[in-house]
């Protein structure tokens, strides 16, 4: 029998589904919804049922990317229009006191092509408004490894400071500031206390138990978040849920093995590919959307302590899905969606930022009118946190 979770995702598949594009090209791997896989939801909506138009704006049909992705605002987000020099990745927004946005995010050549991003650099851009435009404001800690930087997130500290961190390219490294404009120094690097089990490189590797000395996997993706108790949490690559109470640099204890292992609505099949987790707290939960770039689909999870008892509730994106639409009908298919991130107003979410690119990423070679920028795209999260409210 089919549970009525069930029936809700799959239906809300079918709402979308005619929305997405007719053709796909021949480079273009099928999107992960032709496999019609229901996803369990708990609430009256699946995560994905939550976003709303993009703000009106006048759309490009000339702006740099493949036809697939179709007329857009060049206006949003950051990017460079003329795809001349920049690649831009990751993505973080926070709003300052004089009510200006600050996005922080990475770059590289996008002559060198996307396989490059190993040599990016962190940035921070600004915008007056929360969709943008957000102008580059150049590398955050220049003289620090010539600005070296990858998956950058930002956060507000305990005590009222700023940090940014940085995987993938550093071994969590933490920069902090008493404002968001800096300047940006390095506080250290965040240690680990394996001492339950042991930090994995991908939700498809086992992590020993009671094995402290053990060598731990290279920090990426870490998705950091200042809990409601005071303590800070991160969320890996490998979905493993890690703590510290004694500040942003730990030591976290990693505090078991992966959460989607033997979830519920989570695929199992192919684990290795799980990427990019976000991590919150809103409306009494701890929330986390994760991306299976296999697939090209993303799940959103839930739990009432952040560290156990984690649900599945529903599908969280997917780029054939056309939830990234227009009042006027147009829509937005970006081949990849990459390095969520969400932007918290008043205890809600009240946008995700995605980092996207509009061919396969093999195709991006460099000088060829294809790369990355990072979308603005409007979501409402307090309709979110109500209807979730009630759930046992």
């Amino acid at each position: 029998m089919v549970s009525r979770s069930s029936k809700l995702a799959a239906a809300a598949a079918l709402l979308l589904a005619p929305m997405a594009s007719p053709t796909v090209g021949a480079t273009q791997p099928p999107a992960a919804s032709t496999a019609v896989e229901a996803v369990p939801t708990l609430g009256p909506k699946p995560f994905i049922g939550y976003f709303k138009p993009m703000p009106r704006a006048k759309l490009s049909s000339t702006a740099w990317g493949a036809a697939e992705v179709g007329p857009r605002d060049p206006r949003n987000g950051l990017e460079d229009g003329s795809m001349t020099r920049w690649n831009y990745w990751d993505g973080q927004i926070l709003k300052g006191a004089d009510g200006k946005y600050r996005m922080f995010a990475s770059r590289w050549d996008q002559a060198l092509g996307h396989k490059a991003w190993g040599q990016s650099l962190g940035v921070s851009a600004i915008s007056d408004t929360l969709f943008g435009p957000y102008r580059d404001r150049g590398l955050t800690w220049p003289e620090n490894q010539g600005g070296l930087g990858h998956n950058v997130t930002a956060l507000k500290m305990h005590d009222g400071r700023y940090a940014v961190v940085v995987s993938e390219t550093r071994g969590g490294d933490v920069f902090v500031s008493d404002g968001l404009d800096g300047p940006w120094t390095q506080l250290g690097t965040i240690s680990l206390d394996q001492s339950r089990f042991q930090l994995v490189k991908t939700p498809g590797d086992a992590a020993l138990r009671d094995t402290p000395t053990a060598t731990p996997a290279k920090p990426a993706n870490f998705s950091v978040m200042l809990r409601p108790d005071g303590a800070y949490q991160i969320v890996p690559r490998s979905g493993q849920i890690l703590i510290s109470r004694t500040g942003i640099l730990g030591p976290y204890t990693v505090m078991g093995d992966s959460v989607y292992r033997g979830l519920d609505g989570i695929p199992q099949r192919d684990m290795r590919a799980f990427e990019d987790p976000v991590v919150w707290f809103s409306g009494g939960l701890y929330h986390i959307v994760v991306n299976q770039w296999r697939e090209r689909r993303a799940y959103h999870m839930i739990s009432r302590d952040g560290i156990t008892g984690w649900r599945v509730q529903g599908l969280a994106y997917e780029p054939g899905a056309d939830f990234i639409r227009y009042a006027d009908g147009a829509r937005n298919n970006w081949n990849k969606l990459e390095r969520p991130g969400v932007v918290m107003e008043n205890g809600h979410v009240v946008a995700m930022t995605f980092a996207v690119v509009d061919t396969p990423k093999d195709d991006q070679t460099g000088n060829n009118g294809h790369g990355s920028k990072i979308i603005v795209v409007p979501f409402d999260g307090a309709a979110m946190d109500r209807d979730l409210a009630g759930l046992p």
